[in-house]
């Protein structure tokens, strides 16, 4: 179906070309909504190109569009902006079909990297925080038609992990017994710091970690590594996220190395032993890619990374990689070098950062070393819906609304504070309080019998059918927005706004038992339509009772 808004701009440009012989592309803006349904300075774009004064220009273009039937009223404000009122059948039609997105990144697959805790730690909330807003962000091109492959990129070598292996060595326990990997991990971290003679062992430990020359220490890796990625899958499928392909770092090493040595002179020079990029001369920090003892650090690895995603998807017309904000100024440095080797690939590399994550608790993620347990999160926020709910059929949907929420609705790149009692109150902006407004029109819905019908608006809205309508009709443009930003806190602030503008509606304006019954059912309908799909791109359950 075509958009009103969409049939707009095609007469506006249409109308340009008739009248003045220019093709234009016209941007059209949501004004107040007491000057109309949208607005364009496209006279004003016009006015040096054509010699005529923009208002001049606004005039004869307000002219043309009042003859295609599209809207009610046409105006000219200030020096040539121009506002559209549509006909309440045209807005009727733009809210009735608002989920019905335009696909159009169709036929293009984007990958999207995020989550990436390490093996042999635990997963803390900053991992959590980027799992969930990386779904988002990969459910948003989704909605718009890619096919988009989601990965993750995990740390399988280094000395985090040669501590968590000393310490399963000196533990004698089963394979069985060791539920929780993350713990031997801080024994051997603690043991490193403490004991000259455990960090001499840890040491060697990487070493051989690296080289994959010792048995028992290949098999405590492999073997770590799996327990750990059955413990992050638990998380993971709790929380409903998919993951199609994940990378080690172990996995990288070869790939990077050849790169970096193949341009030695060229991208790369040596210095001291070690091979190195000179970012000053593009206003960045110069890093070692491969240290003197010939160890290829983090950014090398990455170089690696990207080139087998090159390999796995050639076709892929993007690749965004989301991490936390303290990697920014080392991906900067990391994507220069990858532009001198291959500019294409840097091209369609995006790189993401989230903001640290902390609670009004204190608890933190790993910044400061206090490490605060994504599972352990999840399982405050559970205990406090099952106090707050005791009676609720659909806790757990509540429980996973409330944090997932509360992350995504701050600007991606901002530190954010979660309030857990905040975050799973049924007032304000909160998950399970969208959760509920949706329920409540399902409820509307259910005792009117209202399901689908057909309906023509007749006749006019009266004033609040139609801000309603309005404010249901900005959906398409609203994830258009989120999804060209990669910013997924935009559906949050607009599901919000949404919900808002409804309860003021139904407030003031009786449904069922009005002689405007059908048409406000027909609203009702739209705006739970709305509702729902947009919690479902932040991958929130609507359950029909809370």
């Amino acid at each position: 179906m075509i958009k009103p808004m969409d049939e707009l701009i095609t007469s506006l440009k249409k109308a340009s070309q008739d009248l003045f012989g220019v093709d234009v592309e016209p941007e059209l803006s949501r004004p107040d909504e007491k000057f109309g349904d949208y607005a364009t300075n496209v006279a004003l774009q016009l006015g040096k190109k054509l010699g005529k004064t923009p208002r001049e220009i606004a005039e004869a273009l307000a002219g043309e569009i009042q003859k295609t039937g599209l809207v009610a009223k046409v105006g000219v404000a200030g020096p040539g902006f121009i506002n559209f009122t549509l006909t309440d059948e045209n807005l009727a039609k733009a809210a009735f079909s608002a989920t019905d997105l335009p696909e159009s990144l169709s036929g293009q697959e984007i990958l999207v990297e995020f989550g990436d805790p390490n093996p042999f730690k635990e997963m803390h909330i900053g991992h959590l925080y980027s799992y969930i807003v990386g779904d988002a962000i990969a459910s948003l091109l989704q909605a718009n038609g890619a096919d988009v492959k989601r990965l993750s990129y995990h740390g399988d070598v280094g000395l985090h992990v040669a501590k968590a292996i000393w310490a399963l060595q000196k533990a004698k326990v089963n394979t069985d017994d060791r539920e929780n990997i993350g713990a031997y991990y801080a024994e051997g971290a603690k043991a490193y710091e403490q004991d000259e003679q455990a960090k001499k062992e840890i040491e060697d430990i990487n070493e051989h970690i690296y080289a994959k020359d010792d048995p028992r220490i290949n098999e405590l890796h492999k073997e770590g590594c799996r327990l750990s990625f059955e413990r992050f899958d638990k998380i993971l499928d709790l929380l409903s996220i998919s993951n199609d392909k994940r990378y080690l770092e172990s996995e990288t090493i070869a790939a990077g190395q050849k790169l970096v040595e193949k341009n030695v002179g060229s991208v790369f020079k040596q210095s001291q032993g070690a091979i190195i990029f000179e970012g000053e001369k593009i206003g960045l920090h110069t890093r070692v890619f491969i240290t003197s003892q010939g160890l290829p650090t983090y950014e090398t690895k990455d170089l690696g990374l990207t080139e087998l995603k090159n390999k796995d998807y050639p076709q892929a017309s993007r690749s965004i990689i989301i991490t936390a904000n303290e990697q920014s100024e080392y991906f900067k440095v990391m994507l220069a070098a990858l532009a001198e080797i291959d500019a294409a690939l840097a091209k369609k590399t995006t790189h993401l950062s989230h903001g640290f994550l902390s609670l009004t608790s204190g608890k933190m993620n790993s910044r400061s070393g206090n490490v605060y347990v994504a599972m352990e999160l999840l399982l405050e926020v559970k205990a406090a819906v099952h106090e707050q709910y005791p009676e609720s059929q659909v806790r757990k949907e509540v429980t996973f609304a409330a944090v997932k929420y509360a992350f995504l609705k701050h600007r991606l790149g901002s530190d954010i504070v979660v309030d857990i009692k905040e975050s799973i109150g049924l007032e304000g902006n909160s998950g399970p309080y969208l959760q509920y407004a949706f329920a409540r029109a399902k409820g509307i819905l259910n005792k009117a019998n209202f399901q689908g019908r057909a309906l023509e608006i007749k006749g006019e809205f009266d004033e609040n059918e139609r801000s309603l309508a309005r404010k249901i009709s900005e959906y398409p443009e609203v994830v258009a927005k989120a999804t060209a930003e990669l910013m997924p806190h935009h559906i949050c602030t607009y599901l919000y706004e949404l919900a808002q503008a409804f309860n003021s509606f139904y407030e003031n304006n009786r449904v069922i038992g009005n002689d405007r019954e059908a048409a406000r059912l027909k609203l009702v309908e739209a705006y739970a339509g709305v509702l729902k799909h947009g919690l479902a791109l932040l991958n929130i359950a609507a359950p029909e009772q809370v």
